[in-house]
């Protein structure tokens, strides 16, 4: 068997039935994937469906409520966001929501994150979208309050962009949740990967050894263990089982552990889906 193992991205909530049948849906794929092996399930953390999917008005979820419903439809599946864009939230309800979902799914939650991009939603609905290095600026404060509230810490908090005054957070996480930070941008993201996370995401294109090999240095210089930190990459699942064996193959030699995406049709609770996923988690 190939060390690597599979997730499932669910991105695209636009199914046949609609609305009406959109939780029934929805809870089937989870179970399906959970029960089949799959590593986690995350879905996106965005308020409107995103370019590369289909049009703005295509139905899309609430992140944190879509995974506290299928926290209760599976029952092995680490269970996260891929990512949070970190202006969405206040860091120290971002923790709390993340916190949340540990306990009720029994210690499955995963922290993705990121440093936000979608303007055209933001503005749309109101949301917080400061310029490029404020994000990142944010995202770093965000990343240590997360890191401290998980751990218990309730000294209080003072940054550039946040103020805590006292970092409570009762019930305390099962686990601590692992952090993921999504995005590929050498000079700051995979920098921030190296500081504060247990685990990266990366695109499955030509770039990628770059990217690997510019996290490494990273690692060298803050005196972290590169091996330490997980390599997931996003990858859209086919039918063509046997290239999604050659790609994970390849992503093995590479250091990567997790591949992470869609599956095409997945809104079809069948027979030929069960088979697909089956197969696929079974790489």
């Amino acid at each position: 068997m190939i060390d690597v193992r599979i997730g499932l991205h669910i991105s695209s909530f636009s199914w046949p039935d609609g609305a009406r049948r959109l939780g029934p849906v929805l809870a089937d794929i989870a179970s399906a994937a959970d029960d089949a092996g799959f590593d986690r399930i995350s879905v996106m953390d965005h308020v409107w469906q995103i370019h590369v999917n289909g049009p703005p008005e295509m139905e899309m979820l609430e992140a944190y409520t879509a995974l506290g419903f299928l926290a209760a439809h599976t029952s092995r599946a680490q269970l996260l966001t891929l990512v949070t864009g970190v202006v969405y939230r206040e860091p120290g309800l971002l923790a709390k929501a993340v916190t949340s979902l540990d306990v009720l799914s029994g210690g499955r939650a995963m922290l993705g994150v990121g440093a936000a991009w979608n303007e055209e939603e933001s503005r749309g609905l109101g949301l917080p979208f400061p310029p490029t290095a404020e994000r990142f600026e944010r995202l770093e404060e965000a990343l240590r309050i997360c890191r401290q509230m998980f751990d218990g810490d309730e000294t209080a908090f003072a940054g550039a962009h946040y103020r805590l005054d006292r970092l409570l957070n009762s019930p305390l996480p099962l686990r601590r949740p692992p952090i993921l930070i999504g995005g590929g941008g050498e000079k700051k993201t995979l920098l921030l990967v190296a500081k504060y996370a247990d685990a990266c995401n990366l695109m499955n294109d030509d770039a990628l050894p770059h990217k690997l090999d510019v996290l490494k240095r990273h690692c060298d210089a803050v005196g972290r263990d590169y091996d330490e930190v997980e390599k997931t990459v996003l990858y859209r699942f086919t039918d063509d089982l046997a290239e999604t064996e050659r790609a994970a193959r390849r992503l093995a030699g590479l250091g990567v552990t997790v591949m992470h995406g869609p599956v095409r049709d997945s809104w079809q609770k069948t027979a030929d889906f069960q088979r697909t996923v089956e197969a696929v988690a079974g790489l």
